[in-house]
């Protein structure tokens, strides 16, 4: 058996060894590896479902539709027509909310107005007994779902 004995300094010292050894560093990497690869399938356990799938249908508004939009002010209108107060709005909605089949209400709200006025309108329409109460936005730029 043959060992490699290195040339001795001049001073008598043996020459330091200054590289690295890796090989701990990689077992250890592999061990790492080994438990994620373990482990992995046990944490992304979930239960069965199939989603509903994205769709993006233009809405046509059917002339028996009640079309509620709220300005960037609060301001509630039906149709061109305000609305003074959420009652008359109540009042006029539960007229519509007997009707054969009952119609349904489109809220557009603007953009800048706050969630507030929005939330009122569509707890009006629940004190009406509307079932059936839809947001209209805009559509996306780039004209088309992914």
């Amino acid at each position: 058996m043959g060992m490699n004995v290195g040339a001795a300094s001049e001073d008598g010292e043996d020459q330091l060894n200054n590289s690295i050894n890796t090989t701990p560093l990689v077992d250890v990497m592999l061990v790492l590896l080994i438990i994620f690869l373990i482990t992995i399938p046990v944490v992304t356990q979930t239960i069965k479902l199939e989603l509903p799938k994205e769709r993006n249908i233009p809405l046509q508004t059917k002339p028996e539709n009640i079309v509620l939009a709220v300005n960037r002010d609060g301001e509630i209108y039906w149709g061109t027509e305000r609305m003074p107060e959420i009652e008359t709005l109540v009042n006029r909605l539960k007229v519509e909310s007997v009707k054969e089949p009952q119609p349904e209400v489109h809220i557009r709200g603007d953009a800048e107005v706050r969630y507030e006025a929005v939330g009122r309108t569509v707890v009006a329409c629940q004190r009406a007994g509307i079932f059936k109460v839809g947001f209209i936005t805009e559509p996306p730029a780039g004209g088309g779902a992914r």
